[in-house]
């Protein structure tokens, strides 16, 4: 049986230190025209895993400012196919996803789709709790399309790739849609893993918190709205959340009582606990924000020289 014809798609994955994921990534984009790993110096097999599937690979270096990873590579990468496909080591585009690929780029009056996700933990699919559906922008013509900038690029240890940030097309171009079958996210790598990445997201979080609460930071990107899509309805809804008393306990409330997630089985206990957990390191380090003139990793001399000067 004839391998499927490839679709001209360019897909860009963003990587380091991914070796326990990128396999079962690169086998499920194996359909696209084209595969470019943008590599963050990884110390393990990941580029080695790459080549041998015929990715190219491109290193990316952070200068510890604004573009991150995927807007950099956006730029800068020589794309030879007009959309781009963009998948985390950790997604999983399934062959019927690229069936509705194959079809859905070759709608002249679309720039861009929303992809929905289904989140994986612990082996089992998490389906309520508020996590599906989970709407990402990741398939769009890639001269369309950006990530917004949330404000965030001078907190440290948030990373060099954008990850709760969304892309913005240019709708002089086209229309965004939404494509039915699902992505599937599912990490093959352990809670330590996850515990050390929610730890620099809830860097990256807390700038956006108090942006949200000074009122800044929204010109150039999706902005809130009640009325908009559902990205802009979660945008909205988040700028009454980040005022809210108790959010660490309201988090696990929201997602294990009003919205199910008790039907996750074990899986889904476990994971709003750690929601939770996750919802309090944010307000911590919105609180040392706050304390320290939007600095985080203060350290205890400038400390306190701060807090005599505040004494003098």
């Amino acid at each position: 049986m004839a391998a499927p014809a490839k679709i001209p798609v360019s897909v860009l994955i963003p990587a380091k230190n991914e070796e326990s994921n990128l396999p079962a990534c690169l086998e499920s984009v194996s359909r696209a025209a084209e595969i470019f790993v943008v590599d963050s110096q990884s110390e393990d097999r990941s580029i080695e895993i790459c080549e041998s599937y015929g990715a190219q690979v491109v290193q990316f270096h952070f200068n510890g400012r604004w573009p991150k990873k995927k807007n950099w590579s956006l730029e800068n990468l020589p794309f030879n196919h007009e959309w781009v496909l963009i998948v985390d080591c950790d997604e999983r585009i399934t062959p019927e996803l690229w069936d509705e690929i194959a079809i859905a780029i070759q709608d002249p009056n679309y720039a861009g789709y929303y992809l929905n996700r289904r989140v994986y933990f612990l082996g089992k699919w998490i389906r309520h709790g508020g996590k599906y559906p989970d709407w990402n922008l990741r398939l769009f013509k890639h001269a369309a399309g950006r990530y917004e900038n949330l404000g965030t690029e001078n907190i440290r240890n948030t990373g060099d790739n954008e990850v709760h940030e969304h892309v913005i097309v240019d709708p002089q171009v086209g229309k965004v849609g939404y494509l039915k079958e699902d992505m599937l996210h599912i990490d093959f790598r352990d809670i330590f893993q996850w515990l050390a990445r929610h730890n620099r997201y809830s860097n990256w979080e807390a700038q956006v918190y108090l942006n949200l609460l000074e009122g800044r930071g929204e010109q150039g990107t999706i902005g809130g709205n009640l009325f908009g899509d559902s990205v802009q309805r979660k945008r909205a809804l988040k700028k009454i959340w980040v005022r809210l008393p108790f959010k660490p306990t309201l988090r696990f409330l929201l997602f294990y009582v009003l919205r199910l997630g008790f039907l996750d089985g074990r899986a889904g206990y476990i994971y709003g606990r750690l929601l939770s957990q996750y919802e309090y390191q944010i307000g911590v380090k919105l609180y040392e924000l706050r304390t320290f003139g939007g600095q985080l990793n203060v350290t205890g001399d400038r400390a306190k020289s701060k807090t005599t000067a505040g004494k003098s």
